[in-house]
Parts: structure tokens; C-alpha cells; sequence
């Protein structure tokens, strides 16, 4: 570790392609690690029109497979298994989550009118950011189209209570070009979700660093 922090330079700001280079000579843990991109903003945390959730479909993936939970009227079932849902859930399923609390997915899609059913849950989903909503394309009719799309690399992120995005662009194994093309299409992604009432700088610092690496910082 003393060997990677000391390629890099804590008083420089790199470019994205030379940080990306960076971010793969200072991994040095024995499994394959994530690249991780976080992103302060200027937006003004207590203020609730200024929250930002977005969705992205990153080019290559992001090299992790993700439980994909699809809440779905019995017509979508079959179609949402054929699409690949990890699990499916109905009207009795959100009771046994309501009543114990579990859940098993990393990700959730529903068709509309299975919003107001799972409403009884959302303090259980809610916090910890599996909510589906219409802002990051997860509540939707064209439930196999999305899961398809979330199979493929399609993420959401959003701002945390100190108006940081944090969110993985890749593995250390993807080629730099392809973490470069993943780490362009959400910066770009993230820009077209500035909220029109934030006033000054809106992405003030950005940090690139893979799993137990340095913090790398970028001009972005």
C-alpha cells in the first residue's frame, strides 16, 4: 500500500486518462477490484428539488451481476422471468416482506400499478435506495426490456446526505478505453442531471480509487 500511494501525487489533479492508468498500477489486493468514482457536488443538500437520482447504462458493465427483483401483476410474471428476474414478487410476497422485514435482491423493477401495493414496504426499501421509481426507469410496462437492461450494466446513482455521488465504474481487469467510455458516459449522465435551481460549481471534486487503493484525484 505505502508502494501505491507513493505513485501517486497528492498535490497533483490528473486527467481522467491518466488517473485511469493510475487507478490500475495502485491496485495491488489479490482479487479482482472495483473502480469507484466519487463526485462532490454544489448542490445544496437541504434542499429536496436539488436531490439528484439518476440512471446510467454504462457501456461495459460494470463486471458485477446484480439480483434483479421484479414486483409484477401475474400477467408480467413470465415475461419477467423470461427476461431473467432473479426472483418475482406479488401481492402475497410484499406481505412477507412487510411482516419480516427480508429481502434478497440488489435491485428492484415494478410495473406501475404495483407501486401503490408496495407502498406498505417502502420504509423497508426506501432506505436502503431499492425503491423502484419512475425517476431512475425503474417502474415501467416494458418490465423485460428493463431487466435486460439493468442485466447489461444499466445503474443508478444518487447523492448522499453530503452531496457525494458514489458509484463503480468497472473492474481493474476492464482495458483503461473501456473504464475511460464507462467513467465518460456517467460524468456525462450526471451533468444532464443538474438540478436548474443549483447556483455556482456543481461538480466540485472528483476521486477516482479502486477497492483498499489511493484516492487518485481528477479534472472532470
Amino acid at each position: 500500500m505505502t508502494e501505491a500511494i507513493a505513485k501517486v501525487d497528492q498535490t497533483k489533479t490528473y486527467s481522467l486518462d491518466e488517473a485511469m492508468q493510475l487507478v490500475k498500477d495502485t491496485s495491488t489486493v489479490k482479487f479482482d477490484a472495483s473502480v469507484e468514482i466519487h463526485v462532490r457536488t454544489g448542490i445544496d443538500t437541504s434542499k429536496s428539488d436539488q436531490q439528484i437520482r439518476a440512471t446510467v447504462a454504462l457501456p461495459h458493465g460494470t463486471g458485477k451481476t446484480r439480483k434483479i427483483a421484479a414486483f409484477v401483476n401475474t400477467e408480467k410474471r413470465k415475461e419477467a422471468e423470461a427476461a431473467g428476474a432473479d426472483v418475482i414478487y406479488g401481492e402475497d410476497d410484499i406481505a412477507a416482506i412487510k411482516e419480516t422485514g427480508k429481502i434478497d435482491f440488489e435491485v428492484a423493477v415494478a410495473t406501475p400499478d404495483m407501486m401503490q401495493k408496495l407502498a406498505v414496504i417502502a420504509r423497508i426499501l426506501g432506505p436502503r435506495g431499492l425503491m423502484p421509481s419512475p425517476k431512475t426507469n425503474t417502474v415501467t410496462d416494458k418490465i423485460a426490456e428493463t431487466i435486460q437492461a439493468l442485466k447489461k450494466g444499466t445503474i443508478t446513482f444518487k447523492t448522499d446526505d453530503a452531496g457525494i455521488v458514489h458509484t463503480v465504474l468497472g473492474k481493474v481487469s476492464f482495458t483503461r478505453e473501456q473504464l475511460l467510455e464507462n467513467a465518460n458516459a456517467f460524468l456525462d449522465t450526471l451533468r444532464r442531471a443538474k438540478p436548474t435551481s443549483v447556483k455556482g460549481i456543481f461538480i466540485k471534486s472528483t476521486t477516482l480509487t479502486s477497492s483498499m487503493g489511493p484516492g487518485i484525484r481528477v479534472a472532470a
